[in-house]
């Protein structure tokens, strides 16, 4: 009866032991996705493309047909950078394996800048999830509200506007 038990309890726990991880916030996945922010914070543009499958597909405030590839992205990230004295923070990331078996790195984090043409300061948190496979980001979505960033450029580009309408009238 004794051994009965104690083989129970090794069933038991053998079976505990082994159950699959749907949730973590430590993982090989975590830790390539933090590179890759990491070269993203960095603007480390050479390395970012590493942690990414060649056939990977980055959406950004866009649906998936709208994605870009990472080279695609890589210079839209590049031109944006430009414009921008920023920073990221409050980084938090964790990993999901979905009922389907996919694994997914989640991550949320607060972007701020300084635009360089008005010297203004915006804080945005931000979202992003990407779908990893064998190791690689296969897939990428980041969601974040730039809208207050666009009516500032907006306002910038028709002021613009303005003095050279202003400029052209006076030189004919």
């Amino acid at each position: 009866m004794k051994n009965l038990i104690l083989l129970g309890l090794t069933v038991i726990l053998f079976t505990a032991c082994n159950q699959e991880v749907r949730y973590t916030q430590q993982s090989p996945e975590i830790d390539t996705y933090k590179k890759a922010m990491d070269d993203y914070k960095n603007m480390n543009w050479e390395s970012m493309p590493k942690h990414y499958a060649d056939t990977a597909k980055i959406a950004s405030n866009v649906i998936e047909e709208k994605a870009l590839t990472v080279s695609q992205a890589i210079e839209k990230y590049k031109q944006d950078a430009a414009g921008f004295d920023w920073v990221v923070e409050k980084e938090e990331y964790e990993m999901v394996v979905t009922d389907k078996g996919e694994t997914w790195v989640n991550f949320w984090g607060i972007w701020k800048g300084t635009m360089k043409s008005n010297n203004k300061v915006y804080v945005i948190p931000f979202h992003n999830t990407a779908r990893f496979i064998d190791g690689k980001i296969v897939e990428e979505y980041g969601y974040w509200d730039n809208s207050e960033i666009v009516l500032d450029i907006q306002k910038i580009e028709a002021a613009e506007n303005s003095v050279l309408s202003e400029e052209n009238s006076i030189d004919n």
